[in-house]
C-alpha cells in the first residue's frame, strides 16, 4: 500500500508504474487543484488528489493504478474565458503523456467546458461517461528481441507514404479480422509485398490518437486520414486486432519489429502543429482544460481567441517550454520505446514560428538538433503552414517535401512552356532551393502525389476535383492540381486515351525514382489506384480511399518495381550531391543536352517550343545512364550523344514501341521518355 509518507516524483510527466500504484505527474502553471480519476468497468470513477506540488508540476502516488486501468484527470482553476483561463472541474481529461487510448467522444454538451448556448459561460455537465480515457501501460512488457533499425541511407531510401487501415482493408491474402490493423500491415502477406516492390521506409499517415470530427459525424463520414491528433504518445486504438485495452502499444510494436526484420523502415507522419480541441467554440478534451494558456497560441490582446496558421482552429504554442517539452517527450518515446525510424511533421513551419515569423533558429529545431537521441533519426518536414511557403528553409539534417518539384514536374509533363531550366533544377536535386546554404540533394523529398491530392492515376485522368462524396458542394480541396485528363474526363474506353495515361504515370513515376534526391511514392499509385478524381478524400474511410487490390494495375507494378530495382543497384542514379560537369571532373557527373546532341545554349531554356532534354549520368567506375525526357505533343527525333562506355542499350521506356535501330538516332513517341544504359 502506498502512503503519504511516500515521496512523489515530478518527473517524468503522466504515468509511472511504482510498487502498489503508479507515480502520475501533471504540469499546469494556473490551476488550484488536480485529481486522478480511476475509472472500473462499471464506470464507477474513484479521484485521487495530486497534493503535491513541484515548480509547476502537481504529483502524487496513486494505488492500485496497474497496466490496463483507465483513468482521467480533472483539474480545477478559475474559468475566465478573457484571461484565457479556461479550466473545469466537471469534465474528464485526457492526460497527454497517456501511452494508451480507450473509447471514443460523443460530441454531446458534456465534452464541452462552455455552455453551447452561452459560449462564455461554464457548462457544469459532468464528462465522465462521454470521453475517451487513458490506459496504464507497461513499457516493460514488450520483448523487443534481437530489433535492429536498418538505418538506411538517406541516398538509398525510397520512401513509400501509406495507410495503416487502407493498405490492407481490402488485401485478400491477409485474414479478414486482421484487415485495416496494425496485425493486418505486419502480416507476411503486407510485408512481402513491400520487400518485392523494393521501398525501404513505409511513410505511415498520423497513427498518434486522434478524434472523429463532430461535422463528420453529423454527414454519416469519418475522418479518415487521422490529422486530428489528441494524443501524441498513443497509437491510434481504431487500428487495433487486439482492442483499446492497452494491447494496442504491443501490437504497434509487432508491426515495427516485422518491418525492421525485413529491412523496412518506419517513418511517422505526425501533426504537433495543433489538437483536435479546436478553437474557443471547440471541446474540452485534454490540454484546453489542463493549462489553455501554455499549451496554445493565443491572440495577443484577445486571450479568449486562439492564433491559428494551421487552418484547424488552433495552434500549439511552441513559444512555451511546456508546449516544446511535451513534443520533445512524445519524440523520444516514438524512439525509445516504439522503435521508429522517422518523422514526417505536418505543418512543420507552424512549430518553427515563435512570434510569428518562422525560423530556422527556433527553439523547436535547436532542440531536435542537440538531443542525441534524436539525432540518427530521419526528420522530414511539410515546409508549409497557411501562413507561409518554406521549402529550402530548414537545417541541413533536414530532409523536406519538395512541392516545387511537384508543381514543376507535372507542369512539365502536362505540356508547359518554357520549364526545360525548372524541371532540370528539379531533377538534378533542386540545387537552386538547396546549393546555396550548403544542404544536399537529400534535403529533397521528391514527389508528385501524395495523399493530400490527386493520385498518380487521377492525375493523369482528370482536369478538374470531383469531391461531391465529402458533402461539400465540391468546394473542398485544391483546384489547381496541374493534372490532364490525357482527353476526356474519368474513365473512358478510348485506348489510345489510356495508352497516354499509361505513359504518363510512367513518365511520373520515373522522374520521382530517377531524380537526384529522397524519392517518395503514394501508396496504390504502383498499382493504378483512383479516388475517382477525389483530390481531398479525408472523410473516406470506404472503397474511395481503401486500395483495390482486385484490379491493381499488374504492369505499373511491375514497371515500378524495374525502376526502384534500378536506382537501389546504380551509383550514377542516386548521387550523394550534386554532379558536375565532366570537364569540372568528381565521382558523379551529368551532362545536358538538347534533343540534337548539343549543348543548351542560353536562350534555349526559355524556348516556348523546346519540351525535349538529354541528361546524360555518369558514376565513376559504374555504369552510366542517358535519361531522354520528350514533354511535347508530337514524336521527337533525339541525336544519342557518344555512349561513356559500351553501346547504348534500352533499359525502360514508357513508349512500349521503344527500339534502338540506329545507334546514334532514337525516336520518342509524345510523351514519353526512355532510359539508356552504357555498360562498364
Amino acid at each position: 500500500m502506498l502512503s503519504e509518507s511516500d515521496s512523489s516524483q515530478p518527473y517524468p510527466l503522466g504515468i509511472s508504474l511504482v510498487a502498489g500504484g503508479a507515480n502520475v505527474a501533471i504540469y499546469t502553471e494556473r490551476a488550484d487543484r488536480v485529481f486522478v480519476c480511476v475509472f472500473a468497468d462499471d464506470g464507477t470513477e474513484t479521484r485521487t488528489e495530486l497534493t503535491n506540488r513541484t515548480g509547476h508540476v502537481f504529483h502524487g502516488l496513486v494505488e492500485d493504478m496497474v497496466p490496463g486501468t483507465r483513468y482521467g484527470l480533472r483539474v480545477d482553476g478559475p474559468w475566465d474565458p478573457e484571461a484565457g483561463l479556461r479550466f473545469n472541474v466537471n469534465k474528464v481529461l485526457l492526460d497527454p503523456h497517456a501511452t494508451a487510448i480507450s473509447g471514443e467522444y460523443d460530441w454531446g454538451q458534456a465534452v464541452f467546458g462552455h455552455d453551447l448556448d452561452d459560449p462564455d459561460a461554464l457548462d457544469d455537465t459532468d464528462g465522465a461517461g462521454h470521453v475517451m480515457l487513458g490506459v496504464v501501460t507497461d513499457p516493460h512488457s514488450f520483448d523487443w528481441g534481437d530489433d535492429r533499425a536498418p538505418r538506411t541511407r538517406l541516398s538509398e531510401t525510397v520512401v513509400y507514404e501509406t495507410h495503416v487501415k487502407g493498405f490492407t482493408k481490402l488485401m485478400p491474402e491477409v485474414p479478414e479480422e486482421l484487415r485495416g490493423t496494425y496485425a493486418g500491415l505486419a502480416h507476411p502477406a503486407a510485408i512481402d509485398y513491400l520487400t518485392s516492390l523494393g521501398v525501404t521506409a513505409v511513410e505511415l499517415m498520423p497513427v498518434h490518437q486522434f478524434a472523429q470530427d463532430a461535422h463528420l459525424d453529423d454527414k454519416g463520414l469519418r475522418n479518415y486520414w487521422g490529422y486530428n491528433t489528441l494524443g501524441f504518445f498513443a497509437p491510434h486504438n481504431e487500428y487495433s486486432a487486439s482492442g483499446d485495452g492497452g494491447s494496442q502499444v504491443d501490437e504497434f510494436k509487432r508491426l515495427v519489429k516485422a518491418l525492421h526484420a525485413a529491412g523496412i523502415e518506419v517513418i511517422l507522419d505526425v501533426v504537433y502543429n495543433h489538437t483536435a480541441e479546436g478553437n474557443d467554440r471547440g471541446p474540452t478534451f485534454s490540454l484546453k482544460g489542463i493549462d489553455n494558456e501554455s499549451y496554445y497560441r493565443l491572440v495577443e490582446d484577445d486571450l479568449a481567441h486562439y492564433f491559428d496558421t494551421t487552418g484547424t482552429g488552433n495552434s500549439v504554442n511552441v513559444s512555451h517550454p511546456a508546449a516544446l517539452g511535451l513534443i520533445m517527450d512524445s519524440l523520444r518515446y516514438w524512439v525509445t520505446e516504439m522503435h521508429v525510424d522517422g518523422f514526417r511533421f505536418d505543418l512543420a513551419t507552424t512549430l518553427t514560428r515563435q512570434g510569428g515569423d518562422a525560423s530556422i533558429h527556433s527553439a523547436f529545431l535547436t532542440l531536435i538538433q542537440q538531443d542525441p537521441t534524436l539525432g540518427p533519426i530521419k526528420m522530414i518536414a511539410e515546409p508549409w503552414d497557411t501562413a507561409g511557403y518554406q521549402v529550402g528553409g530548414f537545417p541541413a539534417d533536414w530532409s523536406e517535401w519538395n512541392g516545387k518539384f511537384r508543381d514543376d514536374v507535372r507542369d512539365f509533363w502536362r505540356g508547359t512552356e518554357g520549364m526545360l531550366g525548372t524541371v532540370s533544377q528539379r531533377i538534378l536535386g533542386s540545387p537552386d532551393v538547396y546549393e546555396e546554404s550548403r544542404r544536399a540533394p537529400l534535403s529533397s523529398v521528391n514527389f508528385v502525389t501524395a495523399h493530400d491530392g490527386f493520385t498518380l492515376a487521377d492525375l493523369t485522368s482528370y482536369d478538374e476535383k470531383h469531391n461531391e462524396a465529402n458533402g461539400e458542394d465540391n468546394a473542398d480541396g485544391e483546384s489547381d492540381n496541374r493534372s490532364s485528363n490525357n482527353g476526356t474526363e474519368g474513365p473512358t474506353d478510348d485506348p489510345e486515351i489510356n495508352a497516354r495515361r499509361m505513359r504518363q504515370r510512367k513518365n511520373f513515376l520515373a522522374t520521382v525514382l530517377l531524380s537526384a534526391g529522397v524519392p517518395m511514392i503514394l501508396g496504390g499509385d504502383e498499382i493504378g489506384r483512383t479516388q475517382q478524381g477525389n483530390n481531398n478524400a479525408y472523410a473516406q474511410d470506404n472503397e474511395i480511399s481503401w486500395f483495390d487490390w482486385a484490379h491493381a494495375d499488374e504492369e505499373l507494378h511491375a514497371f515500378t518495381q524495374n525502376l526502384i530495382r534500378l536506382r537501389l543497384a546504380e551509383p550514377a542514379l542516386r548521387p550523394d550531391w550534386y554532379r558536375h560537369s565532366p570537364e569540372v571532373g568528381g565521382p558523379s557527373t551529368v551532362r545536358i543536352l538538347r534533343a540534337d546532341g548539343q549543348e543548351f545554349a542560353d536562350d534555349d531554356w526559355d524556348d516556348p517550343d523546346a519540351k525535349a532534354i538529354v541528361f546524360v549520368l555518369m558514376f565513376e567506375g559504374s555504369d552510366a545512364f542517358a535519361f531522354l525526357l520528350n514533354a511535347a505533343d508530337n514524336g521527337v527525333d533525339f541525336e544519342l550523344p557518344d555512349a561513356p562506355n559500351s553501346a547504348w542499350t534500352l533499359e525502360l521506356s514508357s513508349d512500349p514501341e521503344l527500339e534502338i535501330v540506329d545507334p546514334t538516332m532514337l525516336t520518342l513517341a509524345p510523351p514519353s521518355f526512355a532510359l539508356l544504359r552504357s555498360s562498364q
